[in-house]
């Protein structure tokens, strides 16, 4: 159980991003906060299963998408993830786009 959380709001944050939506966007589809949805994501908070069929419903995804372990590994403790996706984030969409080109050309390169 103990592990059961942190992977249920790394999977949200996960699938929330790749929407494209703010902690915001999501409360406001549920009828939340943006500072619970925040600490769902950040695993301090227990939740009701209903709270995790609204958010599925809300991200248009099914409820065992929010449950599952992720490449067989657990999202949440590759902290280094979300450090990055955060700073990228908090950056205009100019650098955004600059940053995701940087990336992109040196993954193409490790292909080589």
């Amino acid at each position: 159980m103990e592990k059961l959380i942190p992977l249920i709001g790394a999977n949200i944050r996960l699938y929330r991003l790749t929407k494209g939506w703010t902690q915001e966007q999501l409360a406001e589809a549920i009828g939340s906060t943006g500072s619970y949805i925040g600490q769902l994501e950040r695993g301090e908070k227990n939740f009701r299963i209903e709270t995790i069929i609204k958010i599925a419903d809300a991200l248009e995804i099914d409820t065992y998408a929010l449950l599952e372990n992720i490449n067989g590994e657990y999202l949440y403790q590759k902290t280094w993830v979300w450090a990055s996706l955060t700073l990228i984030l908090k950056q205009n969409e100019a650098v955004q786009r600059k940053i995701y080109r940087v990336l992109n050309e040196m993954l193409q390169d490790e292909e080589k």
